[in-house]
C-alpha cells in the first residue's frame, strides 16, 4: 500500500481519542452561540415532580362542601398564614408557608394517559408529529448551561434519582441535555450517586486506583504534550474531583445539621429535598425531585395519610430553609404532577376509595425565582371537576417560569431538521393561550 495512504499507529490513536474526548467534553466546548440573556429574576429551578399525579382536592384545592363522594374523610380543609387560603388538613406545615407560595387552582389540558399527560406538562408541547420536544429542564439546560457559560463540574441538569422513563426529557435537543439521574438514595446513610460514590470503595482505595492508572498509562508517557490526550487528562481530572474533590461533597448529606435533617424528614423524599437545595446553592440550574407513589386508583385515603405529611414536612422545610439561606428569591420551586386525581371517589370494586386520573382541572404551586407568595390564581367548580376561571395551560406556567428565568420564551431551539421551532407555543401552533401568570410575577 502507498506510504502516503498509511497511517500510523500514533495517528489512529490520535484520531480515535479525539473523537471520544470530543464526544466526553461536548458538554464543555464547542457550545453553539446564544443571544445576550434577558435580565433574569431567578437562576435556577427545583422541580417537584409529583409521580402518578395527585389529588388537587386532598392538598390545594379542597372541597369541603361538595360532600362525602367527593372529600371522603378528608372534609376538614385548615387556614393558612395567609387571610383567605385555606388548603388539605394533612399540610400543617405547609399552611404556615403559604405566604412563600402560590396556588394555580385551574391547571387543565384534558388528557388522562400517564405518558402523553406528562409530556405535555413538562415540555408545554401536544404530543404527536415527527417533533419530540424538550422538557424544561432540558431547555433551561441549553439556555444557563455549559452553552450559556456555566463551569460547575456538577451536571446543569439533575434528577433525584430517577428519571421517569415516560419520555425522553432532552427531546430533539439530543443527549447532551439529558439530566443526569443520580440513583441511589438520599435517604440512606450513604447517598450512592452512580459514577461519584462507589459502595464499598473507600477514598483511600479510589485514589490508589487513580495512582494505578497513572502508572499504567504508558500512552501519556509516549505522547507528552499531544493536545487530544490533554483533553482526556482534562476529563480524567473532572471525574476525580468529582469523586475526591468538594463537587461530589455535596452529596454528602452528613455535613448537614442532623436537626435540619429531620426537620426536612429522614426518608427519601425529604432528603431529596435537602440535596436539592444544597445542588442550587452550588449553582445548578435545574433540579428534578421525581417523587413516586401518587397513581392512588386504590385505597387512596389510607395511602394518603402516608405519603401528605410526608411531602408536607420535607416541602415546607425546603421553603423555609430557601428563604433563610436568601436562595428562594431566586429559585423557583414548581410542585405539579402530571394531571389531579378525579374528584369522585371510586367507592366500588375493585378500587374501594380510589381515584382516577384527571386532566380536565387540577393544581399546581410556584414559589421564588420572582413569583409572588400567598396568592391564589385560578379556580375550579363546586366540586373541583372543571375550570371555573382563568385556565392555565402547561405552556402557560413554562413561559411564565422561562420569563422569570431570563429565558425569551419565544427564543428559537436549535433543531437537527432545521425547523423553526420556539420555547413555548403560540396560539400560531394550535393550542389555546391563557397568558403568562403575570398577577403573581
Amino acid at each position: 500500500m502507498d506510504s502516503t495512504r498509511m497511517l500510523s499507529r500514533r495517528a489512529v490513536l490520535r484520531r480515535g481519542l479525539g473523537g471520544a474526548a470530543g464526544l466526553l467534553l461536548a458538554g464543555r466546548f464547542g457550545a453553539p452561540a446564544f443571544a445576550a440573556p434577558r435580565p433574569a429574576k431567578a437562576k435556577a429551578v427545583i422541580q417537584i415532580w409529583m409521580w402518578g399525579g395527585p389529588s388537587h382536592l386532598d392538598t390545594f384545592d379542597p372541597k369541603p362542601d361538595a360532600g362525602y363522594d367527593y372529600c371522603g374523610p378528608l372534609n376538614k380543609p385548615i387556614p393558612t398564614n395567609v387571610d383567605g387560603i385555606v388548603i388539605g388538613e394533612l399540610l400543617p406545615e405547609l399552611a404556615k408557608q403559604a405566604d412563600k407560595y402560590s396556588i394555580i387552582r385551574s391547571m387543565t389540558h384534558g388528557v388522562n394517559s400517564h405518558e402523553t399527560a406528562s409530556y405535555i406538562v413538562q415540555t408545554g408541547r401536544q404530543p404527536g408529529g415527527r417533533v419530540v420536544y424538550p422538557s424544561v429542564g432540558a431547555v433551561v439546560s441549553l439556555f444557563k448551561g455549559y452553552d450559556a457559560g456555566y463551569e460547575g463540574l456538577l451536571p446543569p441538569y439533575i434528577v433525584l434519582t430517577q428519571p421517569q422513563g415516560r419520555f425522553s426529557e432532552a427531546g430533539f435537543l439530543g443527549p447532551r441535555y439529558k439530566p443526569f439521574a443520580t440513583g441511589g438514595d438520599p435517604g440512606q446513610k450513604v447517598f450512592a450517586v452512580e459514577g461519584v460514590i462507589a459502595p464499598g470503595i473507600s477514598e483511600l482505595q479510589q485514589r490508589q486506583r487513580r495512582n494505578l492508572l497513572h502508572e499504567l498509562n504508558g500512552l501519556g508517557r509516549a505522547m507528552p504534550g499531544d493536545p487530544q490526550l490533554a483533553d482526556w487528562d482534562t476529563c480524567e481530572k473532572e471525574a476525580y474531583d468529582m469523586i475526591l474533590g468538594d463537587a461530589g461533597k455535596v452529596f454528602d448529606l452528613s455535613q448537614e445539621e442532623d436537626g435540619l435533617r429531620d426537620r426536612y424528614g429522614r426518608n427519601t423524599f425529604g432528603q431529596s429535598c435537602l440535596m436539592a437545595r444544597r445542588l442550587v446553592a452550588r449553582g445548578v440550574p435545574f433540579v428534578t425531585i421525581n417523587y413516586k407513589g401518587w397513581d392512588t386508583h386504590k385505597q387512596h385515603f389510607q395511602i394518603m395519610r402516608r405519603k401528605l405529611p410526608e411531602m408536607d414536612k420535607g416541602m415546607a422545610t425546603l421553603l423555609e430553609d430557601l428563604s433563610a439561606l436568601g436562595l428562594l428569591e431566586s429559585t423557583i420551586v414548581w410542585w405539579s404532577g402530571e394531571f389531579g386525581r378525579g374528584p369522585k371517589v371510586q367507592w366500588e370494586p375493585p378500587w374501594n376509595g380510589g381515584r382516577s386520573h384527571y386532566g380536565h382541572v387540577f393544581s399546581a404551586v410556584v414559589a421564588g425565582g420572582g413569583f409572588q407568595g400567598g396568592h391564589v390564581v385560578g379556580a375550579s367548580d363546586a366540586k373541583g371537576e372543571h375550570v371555573q376561571e382563568r385556565p392555565v395551560y402547561p405552556w402557560d406556567l413554562i413561559g411564565s417560569m422561562y420569563e422569570l428565568l431570563g429565558i425569551d420564551p419565544e427564543a428559537t431551539l436549535p433543531n437537527p431538521l432545521g425547523l423553526t421551532i420556539h420555547a413555548t407555543p403560540s396560539a400560531a401552533d394550535g393550542v389555546d393561550i391563557g397568558g403568562h401568570l403575570k398577577e403573581i410575577m
